[in-house]
């Protein structure tokens, strides 16, 4: 099933990345209703989400994920850590179920049934990972033409949402906050990636915090700004659509 150890430890990472990232949805969206019953609501500038401990419990099981996540990049290709991401879908689908009375209807049963497929399918067939001995290889990929155009129009349309379209639509239109977060995701995943392969190397006994390019890969993975729109779509739109969002448009 797996092609190397390394693939397995990065596959039991994803999975548990999906299960606290998923669960953390739910339990941050139960701060954010309380909140909002006591105070100005996050999705029209509100802060006082910041002082329920649900809010915070969800965070950090959003935290731990990320984290488990972060670490899968640097043991199996992302062909194969980004997918099982969708298990997080169907976590997040089903405690908003039991626990926040969105209910799933038939269709919703069939898009998570169809996640776990996908997941299954491609983590059964993912790829062995191509063989990097340094972050300076990883750099000269990313400054190919055809990454260097899609990083320029990724970042110009995230901007033009969030200084054009997020102030008029964004309380009422799912796709805005999560397509501003999906953008810059879509190059974050790079930047974790080669900032996880970092890590172990250098722990492996091949420094890479020798070169720049690695600091700059640890600022655009600290890149937290758009997590601001996450939490307006969590507080404005019902949970078991907005992950199915943010995968649709990753």
């Amino acid at each position: 099933m797996f092609q190397s150890r390394d693939n397995l430890i990065g596959f039991l990472l994803a999975a548990s990345s999906s299960a606290f990232i998923g669960s953390s949805f739910v339990v941050k969206k139960k701060g954010l209703k309380a909140a909002g019953a006591s105070g100005i609501r996050a999705g029209h500038g509100g802060y006082s989400y910041l002082k329920e401990p649900f809010w915070w419990l969800g965070m950090i099981s959003m935290i731990v994920g990320e984290a488990a996540n972060f670490a899968a990049y640097a043991f199996a290709p992302a062909v194969l850590v980004t997918p099982l991401g969708a298990l997080s879908i169907v976590v997040s689908a089903a405690l908003a179920h039991l626990y926040l009375n969105e209910r799933l209807n038939p269709f919703g049963i069939i898009g998570c049934i169809q996640c776990i497929m996908g997941s299954v399918t491609i983590t059964l067939h993912a790829p062995a990972e191509r063989d990097i001995s340094s972050v300076l290889e990883v750099w000269e990929l990313a400054k190919q033409p055809d990454f260097m155009l899609y990083a320029f129009l990724a970042v110009s349309i995230a901007l033009y949402l969030i200084f054009k379209i997020a102030p008029k639509y964004g309380h009422t239109h799912i796709f805005v906050n999560i397509g501003i977060c999906s953008l810059f995701g879509s190059l974050s995943v790079m930047s974790c990636k080669a900032l996880g392969m970092a890590i172990k190397m250098t722990f492996e006994g091949n420094n890479q915090f020798i070169y720049p390019v690695t600091y700059f890969f640890v600022l655009v993975s600290a890149e937290r700004k758009p997590a601001t729109f996450i939490c307006i779509a969590t507080h404005t739109d019902n949970t078991s659509g907005l992950l199915p969002g943010c995968f649709l448009l990753c």
